[in-house]
């Protein structure tokens, strides 16, 4: 096992556990305006040739694919592996819309010619060794469920909670792209939990002033007594 250190775009240092045997060649790349995280349901709608020949290919392998952040004409090192959970509709002409889920990091290590469609060599990720911070977990899970009850009105089940991982909890929340790379970015499952805490609070804050603003719209501004 190595560990090899990069830098993020933003400046924050990145140490990736290098695991031999993880490297893949070829592996299918998706370029999208979004953050995919493991275990998070991302639909898709298929429709430029190169990509219709990919997910061909893929559905008749039953292989996996990656999507990356693509910003600006440059793509982020790291993205998240997906496997296509479920063709929802082919049309005629070949577009498809596809349900696919997150399942696991991995960072860039080369691109390769997009010959029909982009591709990479890829380095599958671990997180470094450490020992589970278990209140670090209780602070996102109880987080977590405070925000799901604020949103839904559903109390979480304590077992199904309990089990959620830091990738479990956010996969179900609809956060900003840099919250979504930063979660991805990161290879310590405590930090992770960490950042999420972090993310759902803020998440009901935001509830908060959602709230506040739609009642004082109901009382057309005016502050009500009695």
């Amino acid at each position: 096992m190595a560990r090899e250190t990069l830098r993020s775009a933003a400046g924050i240092v990145l140490r990736y556990v290098s695991m031999p045997g993880r490297t893949v060649r070829d592996f299918p790349l998706f370029p999208l305006p979004l953050v995919a995280l493991p275990h998070e349901l991302v639909p898709l709608h298929i429709f430029e040739e190169r990509y219709r020949i990919m997910f061909d290919e893929l559905l008749e392998r039953g292989s996996q694919f990656g999507i990356v952040w693509s910003a600006d004409g440059a793509l982020r090192g790291v993205g998240c592996a997906c496997e296509v959970t479920r063709v929802l509709e082919r049309m005629e002409d070949g577009r498809m819309n596809v349900l696919t889920r997150g399942t696991r990091p991995f960072r860039i290590v080369e691109r390769e010619p997009d010959d029909p469609y982009p591709r990479a060599t890829v380095e599958f990720l671990e997180d470094e060794p450490e020992q589970p911070d278990e209140q670090a977990a209780a602070a996102a899970r109880s987080a977590y469920a405070e925000l799901v009850v604020r949103a839904t009105d559903n109390e979480p089940e304590p077992a199904e909670l309990a089990a959620k991982s830091a990738y479990g909890m956010a996969a179900t929340v609809d956060f900003g792209l840099d919250a979504k790379q930063g979660l991805l970015d990161l290879r310590s499952e405590n930090a992770r939990m960490r950042l999420v805490t972090r993310l759902f609070r803020a998440a009901a804050k935001r509830l908060d002033f959602v709230e506040q603003a739609q009642e004082r719209a109901r009382s057309n501004g005016k502050v009500r007594f009695g």
